[in-house]
């Protein structure tokens, strides 16, 4: 994935020249653009890896308020042997049949389809893309009007989501104290008149420029949706880089003029601080410092490995699965796809020309297609009179599924 991909029909052109920083972006896309990024069973199968998570990597959300650790967590040694508050999955169930909101933070590279969209990010040069899942239920908001300090790409995944974009826009926000203390007061008056109701549908993206005020409600009875922070390097980064450029300059090493209250004291200090700022200002024409600065904002990245052991020792990759509890699962993506009999004859409608079925292979295809995703084993062990492979190879051709 590209971000050419990510926001088509959008061009990169358009978006850059029209949108970026500058006004939220809705893309419309259809069930299949994003299937593959995440899933339910992904969920499941992530929420089960239980020693990666905490109080602060999985947080609950009741209607805006934040559950506290000990109603969904127990104490337990983490994977690096600290004690923390480990999630437990009977309360974090109990949370959300009251219809709490569960966001799974720092998801980014967790999978292959999360890490997709966090490289087409990065890739373009936008900055380090942090990712995380919220996934909530009709009628529940996790989260009052709100501004972020990082821009928003929100890709929705399963379900729908409105969100509320209002005209008010902090000026640049950054994570500090300084805009974390303001009150939620604050917030309802500053973000102003409601610029736009936003409908996010599975397959849809959303950008929110950093500082743009929104809050978002579950529609569908549930949602989920991938929320990437891209952090782009800042004019304060400068400084930073300023400042271990320095440590080679005589000048800045010196101690500062003492101070007793005299004019000519003070005359002094306003002398040598002109002089420090004189040398800062050359400092930043100075073609090598320019060459890392360049550099710093060219990789302002995550590391996101890409990792293969076996190269390294000049042996090949074993194959992949090809289905099976172990394997790859397959995801319906064709809206209202079903089998219809044809006189004695069945065929799949749904995309494209109508498919051919046996009448095994139509009571296969109802079946998966009511499932959010199936694997290969599984299909066979409930329809053991159908050619599994077969059958998905062929749905997978004709845009009915797609592999997760």
């Amino acid at each position: 994935m590209d971000l050419a991909q990510l926001l088509a029909p959008v061009t990169p052109e358009q978006f850059f020249a029209e949108y970026y920083d500058k006004q939220p972006l809705h893309v419309k896309g259809g069930a299949a653009k994003f299937a593959s990024v995440l899933g339910w069973r992904q969920i499941n199968r992530l929420l089960d890896m239980t020693h990666m998570w905490s109080s602060h990597s999985l947080k609950m959300y009741e209607d805006g308020v934040a559950v506290p650790p000990e109603q969904y967590c127990v104490s337990a040694l983490s994977r690096d042997n600290q004690q923390v508050m480990q999630p437990v999955a009977g309360k974090v169930a109990e949370w959300m049949r009251k219809g709490a909101s569960l966001v799974l933070n720092d998801v980014d590279s967790l999978t292959p389809g999360l890490n997709a969209v966090s490289r087409a990010l990065e890739g373009a040069l936008l900055g380090k893309a942090q990712g995380n899942v919220y996934i909530s239920w009709q009628s529940h908001k996790a989260f009052p009007a709100h501004y972020d300090t990082h821009d928003v790409w929100a890709v929705q995944v399963e379900g729908e989501k409105t969100w509320n974009v209002w005209e008010g826009r902090a000026e640049w926000p950054i994570s500090h104290p300084i805009f974390r203390g303001e009150g939620q007061a604050h917030h309802e008056q500053a973000k102003g008149r409601l610029r736009e109701k936003v409908l996010l549908k599975a397959g849809d993206l959303l950008y929110l420029p950093r500082g743009w005020y929104h809050d978002a409600l579950a529609e569908a009875p549930s949602s989920v949706h991938i929320a990437y922070g891209v952090h782009a390097a800042l004019g304060m980064d400068v400084m930073n880089i300023l400042l271990e450029r320095v440590l080679y300059e005589p000048l800045f090493r010196q101690p500062l003029p003492r101070q007793d209250g005299t004019a000519s004291a003070k005359f002094a200090l306003t002398q040598r601080v002109g002089q420090l700022g004189a040398r800062l200002a050359e400092l930043v024409k100075d073609p090598g410092v320019i060459n890392v600065i360049e550099g710093y904002v060219h990789n302002h990245r995550f590391n996101r490995g890409d990792n293969d052991l076996l190269a390294t020792r000049g042996l090949a990759a074993p194959a992949a699965p090809a289905g099976g509890e172990d394997g790859a699962s397959f995801r319906p993506v064709a809206e209202g796809a079903k089998p219809v009999r044809r006189g004695a004859d069945w065929v799949l409608k749904g995309a494209g020309s109508p498919l051919p079925l046996t009448p095994p292979e139509a009571e296969a295809a109802a079946w998966l297609l009511a499932r959010p995703d199936v694997t290969e084993a599984e299909l066979g062990r409930a329809h053991p009179g159908v050619d599994a492979a077969g059958l998905l190879r062929r749905l997978v051709g004709a845009g009915i599924l797609v592999t997760i």
